[in-house]
């Protein structure tokens, strides 16, 4: 089926793929993968190749694999490797086969010793130094290794002694042996395994070399009978090197290696190494922090499957890097809250309001729509009474013009509740504000007046007695430039990315709150359940402002 029939978007990997149909190429399979090394946690990019490897896979009737590229054991955890299956089974996606490139060692070093025998690779004593200096330039050719012509003989002895742990680390690598005046210095006799005594997270101290990573990812593909290795715009310039190791050797099939340009998002670093650096510095709370572009710190902020596959599919896959702005990817959540987040009120920055010709003692219920476009969400009760909170920035003492909220003399409409007025202002001895007195119409009840007349402003309230107490904390942007610089990015870190309010009040609806609902605070914004919740203690991370105040500011 093509991608008309199935109104999928195309783009120039599903032509690809589409014209390999066409051709019975791969005996009309499409298998994919996703190799990430697990060495941190999976950022927004990454959503994006799971969302293209697995998307593809399954509208193709296909399969992709995970596949960690495991072959760096002193960076590698558990703890990453974990993450990103929770990651990518939280996107939404199931693997066709759960692989580590570990499970190749044996295979690719019988591979090596193919290459090794056919006179393609060689052992070199030359430090890494010396053979970064004699690498060459853009512009002018590198230099052969004095041990290049070493005996097919000595170079499998060595290579055995390397395996068998007599070497240190960096004292012998193995080498391809192609063309050191490539003019791509990517193919001029690249390392393929270097000595690392360091013991690994699966294999534990089995093996002592380590293959590198343009050796391995060509032949796990081939192994797994990968048909499309999708991968990111950087290895572009490898792909004549993944082409050549899988032309010296047999191997099971010979996947095409397609790149795409990766997603950078403004406002914040993609770069694991920089994203590493904020955690372990603790610039953020860990990984998980709702203001990282990890996976797991969007989950922990509110973001849901549906709003990062649907900005994935909005920015589409093109054949150049690129800059998104952070405000589509809100944009991407905002549509998807606006119709399944359930309406609540609370109240951030509390100030008292007294309703002083309600009847003491007495609390009535008001219902309210928990979401005003879907009857099928039904409605609550909100309990109202004589004192009610209502936000700080929602009264003005001396207002200017076109102010519609509540200021002396003024009437404004409490939602679902009465029409108030003000009629006192109390202040402490600083002059500080504590409390406002109100009369109100009891004629007004749900928000509309007996004797028709309109009232301009609406505004949000909880009851005071039956109030809840909660934490709630507002996220912004990381970084206050759109781009950082890698070196000095941790000064352009935003001051007020993260702002914590302890006295918030919440409708008692809400003591029940689910961890997996989201919530639309009325006029505030859309809020999710954290996890440092308990049951003496609510606390609440914003996902998104309603709208983009930021367009505002730039």
């Amino acid at each position: 089926m093509t991608d008309a029939e199935k109104k999928v978007p195309t783009n120039f990997i599903r032509q690809i793929i589409d014209q390999d149909l066409a051709n019975n190429k791969n005996e009309g399979k499409v298998v994919t993968r996703f190799p990430p090394e697990p060495n941190g946690y999976l950022h927004i990019g990454h959503a994006k190749a799971i969302c293209l490897n697995f998307g593809i896979a399954e509208d193709y009737g296909g399969g992709c694999n995970l596949r960690f590229d495991d072959t760096n054991p002193e960076k590698e955890e558990v703890e990453y490797a974990e993450s990103i299956k929770k990651d990518v089974e939280w996107l939404g996606y199931q693997w066709r086969n759960l692989c580590y490139a570990s499970d190749y060692f044996e295979q690719l070093y019988q591979y090596a010793v193919d290459l090794i025998k056919c006179g393609k690779a060689y052992v070199d004593s030359q430090s890494a130094d010396q053979i970064r200096a004699t690498r060459g330039t853009l512009t002018q050719p590198g230099t052969d290794s004095p041990y290049r012509n070493r005996s097919v003989e000595e170079n499998l002895e060595l290579f055995r002694r390397m395996r068998a742990g007599e070497f240190k680390d960096g004292e012998y690598v193995l080498r391809a042996k192609i063309d050191m005046a490539s003019p791509n210095i990517n193919m001029r006799d690249p390392t393929i395994y270097r000595i690392r005594h360091a013991s690994h997270w699966r294999t534990e101290d089995d093996w002592c070399i380590y293959p590198m990573y343009d050796y391995t990812q060509c032949l796990s593909d081939a192994i797994e009978g990968v048909t499309h290795s999708l991968c990111t715009l950087e290895f572009e310039d490898h792909r004549p090197l993944y082409d050549w190791v899988l032309d010296q050797l047999d191997v099971p099939c010979h996947p095409q290696q397609i790149e795409f340009g990766r997603l950078n998002l403004d406002y914040t670093v993609m770069s694991k190494r920089l994203l590493t650096r904020l955690v372990n510095e603790k610039h953020v709370s860990g990984w998980d922090d709702p203001r990282l572009p990890t996976i797991s710190g969007l989950r922990r902020r509110g973001y849901t499957p549906n709003a990062i596959r649907d900005f994935c599919n909005r920015i589409g896959v093109t054949k150049s890097d690129g800059i998104v702005e952070m405000g589509v990817l809100e944009n991407s959540i905002r549509e998807d809250l606006d119709n399944s987040a359930q309406r609540t009120m609370a109240v951030l920055r509390p100030i008292k309001v007294v309703v002083e010709n309600y009847p003491d003692d007495h609390t009535e219920m008001v219902t309210a729509q928990n979401h005003p476009k879907r009857p099928e969400l039904g409605t609550r009760e909100i309990p109202f009474s004589k004192s009610i909170y209502i936000e700080r920035e929602d009264f003005m003492e001396d207002p200017p013009k076109k102010y519609f909220r509540l200021s002396p003399g003024t009437e404004v409409r409490l939602r679902y509740a009465y029409y108030i007025t003000c009629s006192e202002v109390v202040k402490d001895s600083d002059g500080e504000i504590v409390e406002i007195r109100c009369t109100y119409d009891p004629n007004s009840r749900g928000g509309t007046s007996s004797d028709g007349r309109k009232v301009r402003g609406t505004i949000h309230w909880v009851s005071a007695t039956h109030a809840i107490d909660a934490e709630v904390r507002l996220y912004d942007r990381l970084f206050t430039i759109p781009n950082p610089n890698p070196s000095d990015f941790t000064a352009q870190l935003n001051p007020h990315s993260l702002d914590v309010l302890h006295n918030c009040k919440l409708e008692p609806s809400l003591k029940q709150a689910n961890p997996d609902q989201r919530y639309q605070f009325e006029r505030l914004g859309y809020f999710y359940l954290d996890r440092d919740s308990g049951s003496d203690r609510l606390v609440f991370n914003r996902t998104v402002t309603l709208r983009d105040s930021w367009s505002k500011k730039a």
